[in-house]
């Protein structure tokens, strides 16, 4: 699985940055990660220095096979909208892959 993280000019990006957001998402997906050949991350500041839940994160995944899915979150900090991105593509993928294979058992 290659995870490719994209930020915006105004998220501060550098490779340990990148790192541990990059095992953040691989944790979350673990379990489908046999079935993923790419993890796109981009990373963005919806309102640059007014604040609040501004920080946006749109996580997209190609299951092998498959259609990508694309899930979007907001919140105060990016590791958190990471998170919360990284828990709904993992429903994202439990509804998709779930659904498929249980029409390969019936």
């Amino acid at each position: 699985m290659f995870v490719q993280i994209n930020t915006d000019n105004q998220i501060k990006s550098d490779a340990e940055a990148n790192d541990r957001l990059e095992q953040r998402v691989r944790s979350k997906l673990r379990r489908f990660e046999r079935r993923l050949t790419h993890v796109e991350l981009h990373v963005s500041d919806i309102n640059g220095s007014k604040g609040g839940n501004d920080k946006r994160v749109s996580l997209e995944v190609r299951p092998t096979g498959h259609e990508p899915l694309a899930v979007h979150a907001d919140a105060q900090r990016v590791e958190d909208a990471v998170n919360v991105a990284a828990d709904k593509a993992a429903r994202a993928l439990d509804h998709a892959l779930g659904r498929l294979d249980d029409g390969k058992r019936h």
